[in-house]
């Protein structure tokens, strides 16, 4: 061996590298292995890596200096040429495929390097011992020409054009040390325009693409599709076939993350790495210590051993933490982006299920425990990997006696379990109280506007803090059960130690503790503590990532609109067929070609489900629908986008203005674009807030319009405008010479002036057409449509006028306009009897769609957390809790540092005769120790949860008072998605993730004092290097929080979009549907998704960023131990040696978990900020005045008075109602009529306070409204609003909320609002169930409910703001006798539409730019021939 490497020593002498003070490698060894070494791992890993390059193309880079810097500078100590022309080729490969940083060629360079020093250490000793500069010169000259700087190049990368995310530009090193992040932040703080992009693999187009197409893949077909329809097996085979899909469906969700192979060997890596830095150094470590003999540098070996594999193991970690938070954040989108698509296609019954607040949750919530799940699921089987391994080196320490510790890992384990399966119940029982908190919190706020009329806030608060209250109360139990597992695993070091020591000293007296055998065994359990720790907190995210994965499931598993229930086939006769409480069978027996067909009929009789059948909403049990071509639909209740009211009509359409004009003209909106402070740039709030009942169905009838359609389903649109603007949008958009007098058009309405003027009319009655033809047909037929005009015919008209013959002739003419093509085609039909209509085929040609983005903008403060949002936080727990958890900690620290403390005395204990005295003793105080730690940690987890949940209970009480008692233009400006934001997520961050935090970072910090403190007691000398690591350890969290809190803030307030679109999309579904634009509205969501991680991303890399960093502190404190150790041999004994590494071992993990937990509370605290911003805003006036007391029979009269009374909306605006003085008497009716905009609505907000005055004041019965309390006051009187509004609850609770009436006062006002055989019929009457919304009753019937509601109060003074308006004339006629009879001795104000129905009032006010211009009698203001004349001209009632 000596003569093949021209070396007398061969490849190895251990007598001259180990057993000498002065080691050193033979020269065989330092010019074989160490010059072959590097070029063996390029080799090896060249040709997987090539492979890896070509199956990754990133595109082409240029040829740069840094390029030809990187090829042309090569080693010449390499060891031959192949080495050098493979790292040229590899450089030049990586150029062409787009690779900008090598980890392969840094690797390479790094361990050339580091092979390089031992020559060069060798080399500079020569020189050093022959005393010739010019060899020292020589060698190091040579040796550094090799190193160059230690290849500084390589970690160089080739930059990417743009603003790209700094990954992709990042060196090797860079990436590993998360180099690429922080420095960007520390300069200045994050704007929204500073985040960088996503990289292409984290957009949401490519990884749901990727998701949906394993989704179709797996979405077989129902094995019941060949078995004869509504057979009772194929129904069984389809629910087992269901159930078997929601059971899968979620488990399959979780394929979805892509990194995992690459997780595992990093996990793998760490937990080995780990272990064997924690065991065979440590005991080298003691070893030495013991032996007198052993050489010094031995010592300093271990100790930089110790210390480097603690680095790797940091890398290692931290590498992995950062792969599974990508894969986390992916998951997120695919989440989202799956529910966001469900939400397009679920059916209609379906809908009825699943409440928006269900689906906030799945993406909020839900989305959060699966991202938790990813990053902590890994430990569920890694953590028995690691204690077994614990286990088997114990065995090699202790012998049998590690059995005992195997016994009580065990024993352990069945109890976690049970407490994981309690759990996982109460987090679904505590997930479905919530789920109904936030629906009932989006309800509220929806209808916020009429919970404020009738006073019913108190009412409404008490439901949510009573889902509140039983939330908690799971959450309590789910707590306190997860304080006896955390109890359990931390004190399972303890209870290992204890049973295998007493067993070790029992089952022998000559066994004896030693330094080595308790310190090395103690290090060993002390891993244990790892993933002991860490196996209840992933096996309860485990637990509750499962449920979440169930609700997901079933979720997407719903049922969804059939492609077949409208298509393009054939027609053939059949039913459509909708699910509902009462079945509506619409049956066609005729095919439309013509202009405009008229759907009338009374409330309920399916005239809006027939549209829906139209657009595929019903299912259709058989029978056809076939729509070829473009539909436009505008719907009963107008749907309105929080945009601006220009992007609400072009609706993703390109802008065409000549086009635009028109049809702002047509639609009877030019007037409302001048009113409006930024015309048609303004923004509309959500829902419409801003705009008026009239104005919203205009701006829904213009989008309509404007798309250009082939086909037009018209929901009664014209029920919410003025009589004169109905007959100007009838003239200008629907009628025979409207914009639209080429399409065809299927009009439901109430108005039966329009008829005369239509090609066929339906008439619908109980979900059957009865009646068909044309007008004049139907009155010939004198049959239910005869007796209906008759009913409703005009009493003031002239009996002279024949506008049935004039109309008739209008009707002549306009069947003359035969349909183009997207027509409804007329066919052959015949009328038996009672006619009915058996197919419809709707027959359009196809349509596209424009894509357009609604930007949207995000406001937030640049400040960091502010000490102030933790001292509110802890002062809402309150010192009762403060100080036992801080006594606590204090006195489980204590435990813990007594006990450990003893151990080593024990270990020092002299050995005599061959055992140790009074080891009884020493156990029974060991265990007397321990066991009082493990009931100071069940007390300290339980005490922050329960003060947890008192400040969590605490600060969701004060963010619903805040924003129940703020004004109406709050929620006029403020989109619900940021205010269920807070009801959500951060309230379930203030449930869950602060407590969790603060329980792991006080636990860890206490244990990091508790090292410091045992390290100093070791080497006091340690003092020098512990003070300036805490100098740069405060350094660096400095240098982080600038960029981590404002990520937090960025991503916190780019998310409350995302809610709110998915709000919006929810509501306005259908109108989507029909017009095709749900790739666009995709689109958005998309965007949104991505806009938010674009903040998420960076956010966690930076936590990276501080561990990596911080660690790398812990892991200097490693070395600073060992090495103090090592100088000290002669002083310390081995006992304390022990002790003081053994805990500076746990020092790298303590700082790790700090970071982690450190970082979960100052990113979650902001959630206290976010919530506790409701606080400053600005609040409408108290509910109650405390010094006010108001007669019990107020007000007995109802008369009101308005002196000089001024209203704005916000100061700087036009005045919407200007000095009005005006003296209603008790008892008098009164109409308020006027244009739009002309302050009618502003006056009745006025009068409910909604509106504060600006100047004047409001008087009834003589009492200042002003100077009453808000409830007070309404309370005491009443309105029936322009849109009705429900909530999901039973019919009485609808009725009366707070049940202050009995069941024959609630009978009563049923049968006075027409109601009471509907509600007689339905099975559970009362206590009849309504959906979100009302959504399973029609307009009409929840406008008939508000009257309902309005009888039952029966107050003094009655305001009706257009409340017929979604009722046909019939039942409008016996609304208003209702209202003549029942509010008889009441002051009654009608904003009014239908002139009609205020012409027998005692007075009429007719309104004009916030001014009362005519105020008199109907026939004395006719008589005047005024602006009332003109109207009741215009309505044809003059």
């Amino acid at each position: 061996e000596g003569i093949r490497c021209g070396s007398p020593h061969g490849l190895s002498d251990w007598n001259r590298t180990w057993y000498t003070p002065n080691p050193d490698l033979t020269q065989c060894f330092q010019n074989t292995v160490l010059v072959w070494a590097p070029c063996v791992y390029l080799w090896i890993c060249a040709p997987f890596y090539f492979l890896y390059l070509y199956c990754n193309d990133r595109g082409y880079i240029q040829l740069s200096n840094l390029c030809w810097a990187k090829m042309v500078n090569q080693d010449p100590n390499l060891c031959s040429d192949a080495p050098q022309v493979l790292v040229i080729c590899t450089v030049h490969v990586e150029r062409v495929r787009g690779c900008r940083s090598s980890p392969v060629l840094f690797i390479f360079w790094l361990l050339a390097v580091l092979c390089s020093l031992v020559p060069l250490r060798a080399k500079v000793r020569l020189a050093v011992d022959e005393v010739s500069e010019t060899v020292t010169r020589i060698a190091l000259g040579r040796h550094f020409q090799g190193i160059k700087g230690f290849r500084l190049m390589m970690v160089l990368d080739d930059p990417l054009p743009g603003n790209p995310c700094p990954v992709q530009d990042a060196s090797f090193l860079s990436k590993i040390l998360f180099w690429w992040l922080v420095v960007k932040g520390y300069r200045k703080p994050l704007q929204v325009e500073d985040l960088w992009s996503l990289r292409e693999e984290d957009t949401s187009k490519r990884i749901i693409s990727s998701v949906e197409e394993e989704w179709a893949l797996d979405q077989e077909r129902a094995p019941c599709e060949s078995l004869p329809p509504g057979s009772k097996l194929a129904e069984q085979t389809l629910l087992l076939w269901k159930l078997k899909k929601e059971q899968s469906s979620g488990v399959r969700l979780s394929s979805t993350a892509e990194m995992t192979l690459a997780i595992l060997p990093l996990q793998t890596t760490t937990a080995i790495t780990h272990n064997i830095d924690r065991t065979l150094l440590h005991s080298l470590l003691l070893g030495f210590m013991r032996d007198e003999d052993a050489p010094l540098w031995k010592g300093y070996f271990y100790a930089s051993l110790m210390f480097l594999l603690s680095c790797l193991q940091s890398l290692f970690n931290h590498q992995y933490m950062y792969m599974c938070f990508t894969v986390g954040m992916r998951v997120k989108t695919a989440v989202m982006g799956l529910v966001y698509r469900k939400t397009l296609v679920i059916n209609s019954a379906a809908r009825r299920t699943c409440t928006v607040g269900e689906i906030v949750n799945l993406v909020s919530a839900d989305t959060q425990k699966l991202m938790d799940f990813v990053v902590y699921f890994n430990a569920v089987w890694m953590a028995p990997i690691e204690i077994a391994l614990c286990l088997f080196f114990l065995w090699q320490h202790l012998g049998p006696s590690a059995l005992a510790g195997i016994a009580t890992v065990i024993l352990i384990f069945p109890l976690n379990g049970f407490i994981a399966k309690k759990r996982s119940k109460l987090q679904e029982i505590q997930m479905k109280y919530m789920d109904g908190r936030i629906k009932l919190m989006n309800e509220i706020l929806n209808g916020i506007k009429f919970l404020k009329f009738y006073a019913w806030e108190k009412a409404f608060q008490n439901q949510v803090l009573d889902y509140r209250e039983k939330e908690l109360k799971a959450l309590k139990k789910s707590q306190i059960l997860y304080s006896i597992s955390i109890a359990s695993f931390s004190s399972s070091s303890f209870l290992v130690a204890f049973a295998m020591f007493g067993v070790y000293i029992l089952m022998d007296h000559k066994n004896v503790l030693d330094a080595q055998k308790v310190f090395v065994s103690m290090a060993l359990i002390n891993i244990l503590k790892t993933p002991l720790s860490q196996l209840p907190f992933a096996m309860s995210t485990t637990m509750q990532a499962a449920v979440s994965l169930k609700r997901l499931g079933k979720f997407l598993c719903q049922d969804e609109l059939k492609a077949s229930n409208v298509d393009k086939g054939p027609p053939s006769p059949g039913t459509v067929e909708p699910k509902s409480p009462q079945d509506n069978v619409v049956s066609l027996h005729i095919v439309i070609r013509g202009s405009l067909v008229a759907v009338v009929g009374h409330v309920g009789s399916g005239k809006s489900s027939l549209l829906s059948a139209m657009l595929g909403e019903m299912e259709k049990r058989s029978g056809q629908i076939s729509v070829k071509g473009s539909v436009a639909y505008v719907p009963q209740q107008a749907w309105i986008q929080n945009a601006s009211l220009r992007d609400n009509i072009m609706f993703g359409q390109d802008r065409k203005e000549s086009w635009y004009k028109q049809v702002v003209e047509a639609c009877a909106l030019t007037p409302d674009l001048k009113i409006l402070p930024a015309g048609d740039e303004t923004e509309i709030g959500e829902k419409g807030l801003n705009l008026s009942g009239g104005q919203k169905q205009r701006v829904s009838l213009a989008r309509a319009v404007y798309r250009k359609a082939d086909v037009y389903l018209l929901d009664d649109p014209l029920s919410a405008v003025d009589t004169h603007v109905g007959q100007h949008i009838f003239d200008k958009v629907v009628g025979p010479k409207g914009v639209l007098k080429d399409k065809t058009r299927i009009l439901v309405t109430h108005g039966l002036s329009f008829l005369p003027q239509a090609d066929l009319i339906l008439v619908m009655v109980d979900g059957e057409i009865t009646e068909i033809g044309s007008y004049m047909d139907l009155l010939g037929q004198q049959g239910a449509f005869a007796d209906l005009i008759l009913q409703n015919m005009d009493p003031m008209s002239d009996p002279d006028d024949d506008p049935v013959e004039d109309l008739g002739r209008l009707t002549k003419a306009d069947r003359a306009h035969t349909g183009r093509v997207g027509q409804l085609v007329m066919r052959k039909f015949s009328f038996v009897g009672r006619k009915k209509l058996d197919s419809l085929i709707l027959q359009i040609p196809s349509s596209t769609v424009t894509m357009s983005f609604c930007p949207y903008c995000i406001f937030l403060g640049l400040s960091q957390v502010k000490l102030e949002m933790y001292v509110e936080y802890f002062q809402t727990i309150g010192l009762r809790f403060i100080l036992p958890i801080i006594f606590l900690y204090v006195f489980q620290q204590a435990a813990s540092l007594s006990y450990n403390y003893w151990l080593s005395l024990w270990a020092d204990d002299p050995v005599v005769n061959g055992t140790q005295i009074d080891a009884d003793l020493k156990l029974g105080v060991f265990g007397a120790l321990g066991v009082a730690q493990g009931v100071a940690v069940f007390g300290t987890t339980v005490a922050i949860s329960l003060g947890g949940i008192i400040a969590s209970r605490h600060l969701h009480l004060d963010l619903l008072n805040n924003v129940l008692h703020s004004p109406m233009s709050f929620f006029e400006c403020t989109p619900s998605g940021n205010l269920l934001n807070r009801f959500s997520k951060e309230i379930d961050a203030i449930d869950c993730m602060i407590p969790d935090g603060l329980k792991m970072m006080l636990s860890y910090l206490f244990k990091l004092l508790e090292v410091c403190i045992i390290v100093l007691m070791a080497t006091p000398f340690a003092m020098v290097v512990i003070l300036p690591l805490t100098i740069l350890y405060a350094f660096i969290q400095s240098f982080y929080v600038a960029t981590s809190c404002q990520l937090r803030r960025l991503e916190s307030v780019s998310r409350s979009p995302i809610y709110t679109h998915f709000n919006e999309t929810v509501q306005g579904a259908s109108v989507i549907r029909a017009f095709g634009e749900q790739p666009r509205f995709i689109l958005e969501a998309n965007s949104r998704v991505d806009h938010n991680q674009t903040s998420y991303f960076p956010r966690f890399v930076a936590t990276r960023w501080l561990a990596v960093n911080l660690e790398f502190l812990g892991n200097i404190l490693v070395l600073a131990a060992s090495v103090l150790s090592v100088m000290g041999k002669d002083t310390l004994s081995p006992g304390i040696v022990g002790l003081a590494v053994s805990h500076s071992l746990q020092v790298t993990g303590i700082l790790s978990w700090i970071v982690r937990s450190w970082t979960d509370v100052e990113n979650n605290i902001v959630s206290v900020e976010r919530v506790k911003e409701y606080a400053d805003t600005p609040k409408e006036a108290p509910w109650a005045m405390e010094d006010v007391s108001l007669p019990a029979s107020w007000p007995h009269t109802g008369a009101i008075e308005l002196q000089e009374y001024g209203l704005q909306y916000r100061k700087g605006l036009e005045w919407a109602v200007k000095d009005i003085s005006l003296c209603i008497q008790e008892r008098e009716k009164v109409g308020i009529v006027g244009r739009t905009g002309a302050g009618k609505s502003s006056l009745a907000l006025g009068i409910f306070r909604i509106l504060e005055a600006a100047k004047g004041d409001i008087f009834i019965d003589g009492v200042n409204i002003a100077e009453i309390g808000l409830h007070d006051l309404r309370s005491r009187i009443t309105i029936i609003p322009q849109d009705p509004v429900l909530f999901s609850g039973t019919l009485r609770m609808n009725l009366d909320p707070f049940n202050s009436y009995s069941d024959d006062d609630v009978w009563s006002a049923l049968e006075f609002a027409h109601l009471k055989d509907f509600v007689s019929g339905l099975p559970e009457k009362l206590n009849y169930e309504c959906s979100e919304g009302g959504e399973n009753l029609s307009l009409g019937q929840r406008q008939l409910l508000c009257l309902a509601r309005a009888l039952l109060r029966k107050t003094k003074v009655l305001v009706l703001d257009e409340a017929t308006a979604a009722v046909d004339l019939e039942m409008d006629n016996l609304i208003q006798t209702t209202i003549r009879s029942q509010f008889e001795g009441c002051t009654v104000l009608t904003i009014a539409h239908r002139l009609n129905t205020i012409m027998d009032y005692t007075r009429v006010i007719v309104m004009d730019k916030g001014h009362i211009v005519e105020i008199d009698s109907p026939s004395g203001l006719i008589a005047q021939r005024g602006q009332f004349y003109s109207m009741c001209r215009e309505a044809g009632l003059v």
